[in-house]
């Protein structure tokens, strides 16, 4: 410290001058009390800062911390929301999954069936020309009768495949 210093030079100097020692040293002690009393007040103002920072710090700590959790509900709510969103597609999948097994069960015997039509194609249309011929009906182009006798058959057909 330079003023420290100083105050040893001034103690010297009131010792060579021949002045009386007390009052150099009550000067001294003046000067030391003052820098004391002033380095106390620069403490306490550091000191007011210091926790003048730490109380804006904790502010805004508890200001991300309400941030944080508002931003935490609105996620939480978006995952809410998606994962209903995922339940009715799954659903929605489920269903459709099952409407496109049930189709190809369809495919499959209605290809069956035109297997065995194929199959027997000569007998149907030897049926079909058969009752074209005993036409009665000039609109429908052959008999209801033989019409009957062709559906009655073609249960018959089908029971050969």
């Amino acid at each position: 410290m330079a003023s420290s210093s100083g105050s040893g030079s001034a103690l010297s100097a009131a010792t060579a001058t021949g002045g009386s020692s007390s009052a150099a040293e009550e000067e001294l002690r003046a000067l030391m009390e003052q820098r004391r009393a002033k380095r106390m007040l620069s403490n306490r103002e550091s000191a007011r800062r210091s926790r003048m920072r730490k109380q804006r710090h904790l502010d805004d700590l508890t200001s991300q911390v309400a941030h944080l959790r508002r931003e935490n509900a609105q996620v939480a709510t978006a995952l809410g929301l998606t994962t209903q969103g995922l339940l009715a597609v799954d659903a929605e999948n489920a269903v459709l999954r099952t409407q496109a097994d049930e189709l190809a069960a369809r495919l499959n015997s209605l290809n069956g069936i035109l297997s065995c039509i194929n199959s027997n194609g000569a007998a149907v249309a030897l049926t079909v020309a058969a009752a074209a011929t005993a036409t009665a009906d000039p609109f429908l182009g052959f008999d209801s009768a033989a019409f009957d006798d062709l559906f009655r058959s073609s249960s018959e057909m089908f029971q050969l495949c």
